[in-house]
């Protein structure tokens, strides 16, 4: 057992896939950063069902919703402990609503995404990218591609 439990806001956020192998990134309004979709769960909110809120609330998008592929906590510039679960998304639909918190959406690759993400965000899409990659090496390998 840990002498120092983190007590933490969770956050959940979508590494959103569009069919053309493309990663979505929001700007935000407050500084100007990139970032996944996404945001925090509420007081009991299923954790699906609160990732799905937000994504529909940032960018009217309702994804397909995988797998967790990252985790990470830590404490924020205030000290107050954060926690973030990422989950691998696919959309077949491209066009985007913004909500007040942002001021631009673009759908960038993989290589441009990890780049413009933060530490934990960018690890998030190289995991959900290999995520998606192994799932289309097994498909293959037992034939079913559907």
């Amino acid at each position: 057992m840990t002498d120092d439990p983190i007590r933490a806001t969770v956050s959940l956020r979508g590494v959103v896939f569009g069919a053309d192998d493309t990663v979505l990134l929001m700007r935000r309004a407050s500084d100007g950063g990139w970032e996944l979709p996404g945001g925090r769960l509420d007081a009991h909110e299923d954790a699906l069902a609160g990732l799905r809120r937000e994504l529909a609330e940032e960018t009217s998008l309702d994804p397909l919703v995988h797998e967790p592929v990252h985790t990470v906590s830590w404490r924020n510039d205030a000290d107050r402990g954060r926690f973030a679960v990422y989950y691998l998304c696919e959309s077949e639909r491209r066009s985007v609503s913004l909500s007040d918190e942002h001021v631009a959406a673009e759908w960038v690759s993989v290589a441009t995404a990890r780049e413009r993400l933060s530490g934990s965000q960018g690890t998030a899409v190289a995991r959900a990218d290999e995520t998606r990659d192994s799932t289309v090496e097994l498909a293959e390998t037992t034939g079913d591609l559907s």
